[in-house]
């Protein structure tokens, strides 16, 4: 019965999800402790041609933001498909995890995640070709992050200098 009840005062679009960063530094209850505390979201999913004006846009529908930092490539420092959205406060972030998790942002589905809190050098990709690692093992076509990942073009590329 107890954990029926405790059913109803779960808010499953604020939860915290499985995911943690694996560069944290420190320990993993420190991390819980700070991802509870947050203001701050991480915004994946994004086209690489989205804006700061259109990040912001869309959500400061949820509350007064405090900074975005829009994630780049370490290596050609262009937008790499993320970013970070610091809030002021912690319920207008909750707001962004309810409201604004799951819609589209220039004609992509973005996703929404706590995140314990920007610090300088986490806005670069952790690839190691300078972007995000999951676009150097995309083997589709997606014009809005690139064409293909950086693997598949490695391949294409090799192939088209083995042909006559």
């Amino acid at each position: 019965m107890a954990a029926k009840l405790n059913a109803l005062n779960s808010d499953s679009y604020i939860d915290m999800s499985r995911y943690r960063d694996q560069h944290f530094v420190g320990e993993l209850s420190a991390q819980e402790k700070l991802l509870k505390q947050s203001h701050t979201l991480y915004v994946g999913n994004l086209s690489f041609y989205t804006t700061e004006e259109q990040v912001h846009e869309l959500f400061s529908k949820s509350g007064d933001i405090k900074r975005i930092i829009i994630g780049l490539d370490k290596i050609k420092k262009t937008a790499c498909g993320f970013c970070f959205v610091e809030y002021y406060t912690r319920t207008d972030a909750e707001n962004a995890m309810r409201f604004i998790n799951g819609t589209r942002l220039d004609d992509r589905m973005i996703r929404t995640d706590w995140d314990a809190g920007f610090i300088e050098g986490r806005q670069y990709g952790r690839g190691f070709f300078g972007g995000q690692v999951r676009d150097e093992y995309r083997r589709d076509y997606d014009p809005a992050r690139g064409g293909y990942g950086k693997l598949a073009q490695q391949t294409r590329t090799q192939e088209g200098q083995n042909t006559f």
